[in-house]
């Protein structure tokens, strides 16, 4: 066929607007055997210029050119040519004549294969009274739709969907709509659905398998199920509960109700992201969804939690109104994982979960201080390159700007505003610009010059602060961890506090370079001292803020003297730490600055504190291999106050925050070596091993023995590893085997981590849980660099361009601290590189170039032993 007429569609990163699509008339007839299906499909369209060609996208399917026809109000038209052009993921439809104006409908016949790639519609395994079988299941996010039927792929190409199942009539069957006709003939029965609401194609869904379920209602009557495997219902009441009561959280919020007859959320066995926000058929990964009293630790209720509310977000914030294209994804997402801790603040007081929301942004300054980040917007100009940008910065920088806004303009105006922004889109799509305007003009406040500084260009501002003649002295530079300086400036709404949280005061910098005037906060007469001075009160801001040496050391003061709050407490170290890593600071001030958290009580700024322990020791041991058992011993003395406060067993009615706490705090002293920590843990693991309901080894606690046993496994004792694996085998609880591989590699024997990273390839692990082992101790490093060089082709097969593929190389790289390393790394990839892993790969390679750079800088350090010394043998 004459191939050039196609060049005008070809490479082109949106479809032409010619015909515009209205409804889908959907017919799938999914074989769970063959894993195959066949369909129909009647694409009610508009015709708005004149075309002999129809283009939409289709990949990994076969159509039957005979099929394909287009029927006006007066003729049918035949197609003269169908051609499928794979690398651009669309089919060209040619017909003899022009196609009249106006409506008429494309009718095409198809096939494709129920992948097990986890994208597309795509089988996932799951076992029934001992045999294992097939399920069908969906996932179209970003652009996978088109691997299911011919469609416009695209999200501003929103249209009605009526849809038909044929399926084994003794299976589950559900799509986003509920089912208004079921007709059983034999062993199949056909299910069709209500007609949806207008929508993007990302979020049609169906799942065809066996499930159990169980129901509620919300307080407006909108049935609510749970479907999960058989037997395992009752572990679907916990998310249940938390649906019933965030749709009328969000109803409320903005001020719309939910929009559609029911909802349903489901547990998928092999489910590459964490959750998938499908309108009316929320999919989950077994861990995000289900919670079992016995066997779940306090850290899966919470992660069940805030995974639930942002998905049902998003059946407002996304489904209602969606994004126009891609560039835009992360108003979706940003704006729901915000929304998120709203909700399980408002469910969950006690939780603290603002205080925790700092985790989020902490990821999202990590991320955002390299030089190969990108900004908040990316224009995408192949659906190859829209995977890459599912990452801590639409979702974690999104939701800390968004923060950071609410903040600014004050919480009842944001949400009147965001009201208006749901009522002015719905069923339709925005851009950001949209939602900016919406905010101006309820605010009054600059919104969009503003904002655009945060979302338009990449990273954030360090600002600088000093004290002289009664003025703050600010400077703001963009901050990159490698310590090089950018060019950026941004628009910095700037809050501080002087002495006390009473004395505060805001204001919008906007030069590089401003002096303001604090007479009034520091007072006028000089009785008071010198109070202490914190910036970005409550860590609202997304920026770093670094201190000259005499405001930090009142800084010092004043978190051992208990004056800051806990939010400003996590801000000073995460800055601190990030400031350090870029050779601002000395290691041994952030040292220093560590040893005044000792008797810190707040889960949030212990995980950070213990989580920079880590970094540092491994840091230090690249660096000074001499100072590492002093600085380990340092950290373990440092973990001990809170260790011993909150003991092994859990206490009567204590917070769900310690309980997660006395996990943390327990590993942190078994990975460090910690041989009472060791030894405990042993013990309370040969018992768990004969009785795995003893009330010694709460699931808040497993984690941590389990590393516990790993740090004493070797090549010729490995009694720990051989039991660990039975543990594996015999759960069947997701979150049990995720505990279990997540410990395996914190083992200090190479030749055992080999064995452990083999054993994540096995058909004993899921593909998608493969990422939980990668984190190798120390002594693995070169090992498991080795193994992913060996092992590469194999991986690339199995995960296709996914971003779980992503994590192999992160996972792998980034602990690297030499030039000659990302060398090495560099040239096994120059050969290999792909375009969804070029992004990863660059940063991963600048993570072991800052590693590198640190490592000199602390070489350099003069003093850092003895500051060392004096830590590490300070009596308390």
């Amino acid at each position: 066929m004459a191939e050039h007429k196609y060049n005008q569609f070809k490479g082109q990163p949106r479809l032409p607007k010619f015909v515009v699509p209205k409804r889908y008339d959907l017919r799938l007839k999914p074989d769970l055997v063959a894993c195959k299906f066949t369909g129909t499909v009647d694409i009610s369209v508009d015709v708005v210029s004149a075309t002999k060609f129809i283009v939409l996208n289709a990949a990994e399917l076969s159509v039957d050119p005979k099929s394909v026809l287009f029927k006006s109000s007066t003729k049918v038209f035949e197609a003269l040519e169908v051609g499928l052009i794979e690398e651009d993921e669309i089919v060209v439809v040619e017909f003899g004549e022009s196609l009249p104006l106006g409506v008429g409908v494309l009718s095409l016949a198809f096939e494709g294969m129920l992948n097990d790639r986890m994208k597309g519609f795509y089988r996932s395994t799951y076992e029934h009274n001992g045999e294992k079988k097939n399920m069908a299941v969906t996932q179209f996010e970003p652009a996978d739709a088109r691997r299911c039927f011919p469609c416009w792929d695209e999200p501003a190409c929103k249209a009605t969907f009526k849809i038909t199942l044929d399926v084994p009539s003794e299976l589950v069957a559900l799509s986003n709509m509920p089912a208004e006709e079921e007709k059983v003939m034999g062993n199949l029965k056909t299910v069709q659905y209500q007609e949806s609401p207008i929508m993007s194609t990302y979020l049609v869904a169906f799942v065809v398998g066996l499930f159990d379920y169980v129901e509620d209602y919300t307080s407006d009557g909108i049935p609510v199920r749970v479907y999960c495997q058989v037997g395992k219902a009752n572990q679907g009441n916990f998310a249940l509960h938390v649906a019933v009561k965030t749709l009328p959280l969000f109803k409320e919020y903005f001020g719309a109700p939910y929009s559609l007859p029911k909802l349903d959320m489901i547990a998928i066995p092999d489910f590459a992201a964490g959750a998938m926000e499908n309108y009316g058929l929320v999919t989950y990964r077994e861990t995000a969804l289900l919670y079992d009293d016995k066997h779940s630790a306090a850290a899966n209720k919470q992660r069940v939690t805030t995974v639930v509310t942002h998905e049902l977000a998003h059946q407002w914030f996304g489904n209602l109104v969606t994004m126009e294209w891609w560039t835009h994804l992360w108003l979706n997402e940003g704006f729901a994982t915000w929304v998120s801790y709203l909700a399980t603040d408002s469910l969950f007081p006690e939780w603290k979960i603002w205080t925790q929301f700092l985790e989020e942004a902490t990821e999202g300054l990590r991320l955002d201080g390299l030089a190969e980040s990108h900004p908040i917007e990316v224009d995408i100009n192949h659906t190859r390159e829209i995977d890459e940008i599912f990452d801590a910065i639409s979702y974690r920088k999104g939701a800390s700007v968004i923060r950071m806004l609410q903040s600014y303009l004050g919480p009842e105006c944001f949400q009147r505003a965001l009201a208006s922004y749901i009522k002015r889109y719905a069923c339709s799509n925005a851009k950001t610009e949209d939602l900016w305007s919406v905010l101006q003009e309820e605010s009054g406040e600059p919104v969009n010059k503003l904002m655009n500084s945060w979302t338009k260009q990449q990273g954030y501002p360090v600002v600088s602060v000093k004290i002289k003649d009664q003025k703050l002295e600010c400077d703001q530079t963009q901050f990159f961890l490698s310590g090089s300086h950018g060019d950026g400036q941004w628009i910095v709404p700037l809050t501080l506090c002087c002495g006390s949280y009473e004395a505060r005061k805001s204001f919008l910098m906007q030069e590089k370079s401003e002096a303001l005037d604090v007479k009034d906060l520091l007072g006028s007469s000089s009785s008071k001292g010198n109070p202490w001075i914190k910036v970005n009160v409550d860590q609202t801001g997304f920026f770093r803020v670094k201190y000259d040496d005499e405001l930090s050391a009142r800084l010092r003061y004043a978190i051992e003297s208990k004056c800051l709050s806990t939010n400003d407490k996590y801000g000073i170290l995460d800055d601190s730490y990030a400031l350090s890593m870029a050779c601002h600071q000395s290691l041994s001030s952030l040292l220093a600055l560590m040893a005044s958290f000792r008797e810190e009580l707040d889960y949030t700024v212990l995980s950070n504190l213990i989580s920079i322990s880590y970094k540092v020791s491994r840091i230090a041991a690249d660096a000074v291999p001499d100072l590492k058992d002093h600085i380990t011993l340092f950290f373990i003395n440092l973990f001990q106050f809170s260790a011993e406060r909150l003991g092994w067993d859990p206490k009567q009615g204590e917070s769900h925050l310690d309980a997660m706490l006395r996990g943390e705090l327990l590993n942190a002293l078994a990975a460090f070596g910690h041989d009472e920590t060791i030894n405990e843990a042993i013990r309370r693991f040969h018992i768990f091993l004969d009785d795995r309901n003893t009330a010694v080894l709460p699931p808040d606690l497993r984690r941590a023995v389990y590393v516990a046993v790993m740090q004493r496994v070797n090549k010729s004792d490995r009694s720990g590893f051989e039991a660990l694996l039975r543990v594996y085998r015999e759960t069947d609880l997701s979150q049990e085997k995720t505990r279990v591989l997540s410990s395996l590699a914190s083992c200090r024997d190479p030749e055992i981590i080999l064995e452990i990273l083999n054993f994540l390839l096995c058909s004993e692990v899921r593909s998608q849980d493969c990422v939980h082992g990668l984190a190798v101790s120390l002594e693995g490093r070169e090992t498991a660099w080795k193994w992913l060089q060996d092992k590469w082709d194999h991986i690339h097969k199995t995960y296709g361009s996914g971003f779980l593929l992503t994590r192999f190389i992160s996972a792998t790289v980034s602990p690297f601290s030499s030039y000659e390393k990302a060398k090495e790394v560099e040239e096994f990839f120059a050969s290999r590189t792909k375009p969804y892993i070029a992004r990863t790969l660059k940063q991963s390679i600048e993570r072991v170039h800052i590693n590198a750079n640190w490592v000199q800088s602390i070489q350099k350090e003069k003093n850092l032993s003895e500051a060392v010394m004096e830590l590490a043998y300070r009596k308390y």
